[in-house]
């Protein structure tokens, strides 16, 4: 046994690449994408690819370098998932919501080579690289046109998308991984907790993370697919690459509009989607979500802690939710909430309530665990002692571009630590509590601020709220809420009714002392609650002097 070694035949590198060039045979004439009046078949979009890529590598891009993207979920943004590491160069989303001058630094931080843009992200990107020193390289500029949008002025760019897709050679090998462990994609954070960082994962790591997405959702062949999660947030969570794996029809959405879904998913008879619970949120509140779906479709929410009350009213509306956990730097999920049939016969609450909760990990992670950050030993699994949520498995990181020093924070005695904070139930199943920084201590009590926030998403008036510290004087810290009202309310709920409803609910020391009323929550670039922003909002508002309760 011990001369029986990996060799050629039997060690051929990992990489999601390849399910394209498979969906071409066996899905050739399905449908691939779908955008407007557009329709593509596999076997189209794996032609434009291959043109793609190697009109990229005639741009003199070489084997690892880093080419951008800055684009909604468009089909040009679709196929550069390929297209570009079909080049050998390394794939780097950028948020298009970002300002200029966060997208200068990212520019100038992946040392990106080649930069597609997006028409209406034109200005945008153009001020980002005005903002360059004097003698820094300037990326090529590639101009994604779109027939629903007049083109402006083009002089700044050296070629357009389509151009680079006719001019393509059909011929072309596309380049290969050597080594599965090789660079695949570059992702920045967020920065919702710290500046952004930058996430390289594996050719090895995205395959790993597509295979187990598509298993645990239990994702069957040729679904319809609707892109409401951007692709530029941690690549679609690596259903870019799975959904070509299982010949699915790709419905492509330039922007996200709660009240259009409604009519989008009947016209193309959608199966599956994605979303943040803020997604979950605006679909459960529009006028077209008091009818029901006429089929039933499959969403996967992650991305924050879901309320048990915007599960129970999304499910109402006809959507089978599945709910899972995962971070940038896991590519995708890597904890789901694997639903017991069992379940199906308690009370909608009580299911709703379990599925609130993160869940198992997925069949391709290798450990999952919440430990003591002290004593690094796993916590009592009560579902109530609190500890970091830590994580070992194929689909982490290969680490931070440049920052060593972070990299080896979060990725030391064999665990990434991921700043979670979170409990373990006696049945196994993980509950995520709160990142380690927005955790309240309040009077030596730490107190979970989406526990908080769960209470009061049940109250009916309530459309958003988000929980932070607020300095007091007696108990160091205390629970200040902010909300957005729904719209067409007959009666308008007062700071007072919302402390009376939340201390019928929990325990005595978790009732906001403070609420305030806000029209809209501020957001980060990826939907996420901007919870930084607010605790520095409570700060300004002074320490309260709150009198032992």
């Amino acid at each position: 046994m011990d001369q029986l070694k990996p060799s050629a035949p039997n060690s051929s590198p990992l990489t999601p690449i390849g399910f394209l060039e498979r969906a071409a045979t066996v899905y050739a004439d399905c449908p691939s994408i779908i955008y407007n009046s557009v329709t593509y078949s596999w076997s189209e979009t794996y032609l434009r690819c291959v043109k793609v890529a190697s009109s990229i590598v005639s741009l003199g891009i070489k084997r690892g370098q880093v080419v951008s993207v800055v684009a909604p979920n468009v089909p040009a943004m679709y196929e550069l998932h390929f297209a570009i590491p079909m080049a050998g160069a390394v794939l780097n989303n950028i948020n298009l919501r970002l300002d200029a001058r966060t997208i200068s630094v990212l520019l100038r931080h992946a040392e990106s080579k080649l930069v597609f843009v997006d028409c209406q992200s034109e200005s945008l990107v153009l001020e980002a690289l005005s903002l360059f020193p004097p003698n820094s390289p300037r990326p090529y500029l590639v101009f994604i046109t779109d027939d629903e949008f007049e083109s402006r002025s083009k002089v700044d760019f050296n070629k357009t998308y389509e151009s680079m897709v006719r001019n393509g050679d059909s011929n072309f090998n596309w380049v290969r991984p050597e080594n599965e462990f090789d660079p695949l994609m570059l992702n920045y954070t967020s920065g919702t907790t710290s500046s952004p960082k930058g996430v390289v994962h594996s050719h090895r790591g995205a395959y790993i993370v597509s295979m187990d997405s598509l298993s645990e959702w239990s994702v069957p062949k040729e679904p319809v697919y609707l892109w409401t999660l951007p692709m530029f947030h941690a690549n679609g969570w690596c259903y870019t690459w799975a959904l070509a794996a299982v010949g699915a029809t790709n419905v492509c959405l330039r922007k996200f509009d709660a009240s259009a879904i409604y009519g989008i998913i009947r016209k193309h008879k959608v199966t599956h989607m994605c979303g943040a619970p803020v997604v979950l949120n605006m679909l459960s509140n529009v006028p077209d979500g008091s009818k029901p779906l006429e089929n039933p479709v499959h969403v996967l929410t992650a991305g924050a802690p879901p309320p048990a009350a915007v599960l129970f009213r999304t499910e109402a509306l006809g959507f089978l939710v599945s709910h899972g956990y995962g971070l940038t730097e896991t590519g995708g999920l890597v904890l789901c909430c694997s639903w017991k049939q069992k379940w199906n016969k308690l009370p909608a609450t009580e299911r709703a309530r379990l599925k609130a909760r993160q869940g198992v990990k997925t069949p391709g992670m290798a450990e999952v665990d919440v430990i003591d950050p002290e004593s690094e030993k796993s916590v009592n699994r009560d579902g109530k002692t609190l500890g970091e949520v830590v994580l070992r498995g194929g689909c982490v990181m290969l680490g931070y571009l440049k920052d060593p020093e972070g990299t080896s924070k979060c990725m030391k005695n064999g665990w990434f630590y991921t700043g979670d904070v979170g409990v373990m139930h006696p049945d196994g199943y993980l509950e995520i509590k709160d990142r380690s920084k927005d955790v309240i201590i309040s009077g030596g009590e730490n107190l979970s601020s989406v526990e908080v926030e769960s209470a009061l998403y049940s109250h009916p008036a309530i459309n958003e709220a988000a929980v932070v510290a607020r300095p007091d004087e007696f108990w160091g810290e205390t629970p200040c809420a902010f909300v957005s009202l729904k719209n067409g309310l007959m009666e308008r709920p007062m700071e007072k009714d919302l402390m009376a409803f939340c201390r019928a609910k929990l325990p005595h020391y978790m009732v906001p002392k403070t609420v305030v009323f806000q029209d809209e929550l501020p957001k980060t670039s990826t939907g996420k609650i901007q919870k930084y922003v607010l605790r520095e909002m409570a700060k300004k508002m002074g320490t309260t002097k709150t009198s032992r309760l």
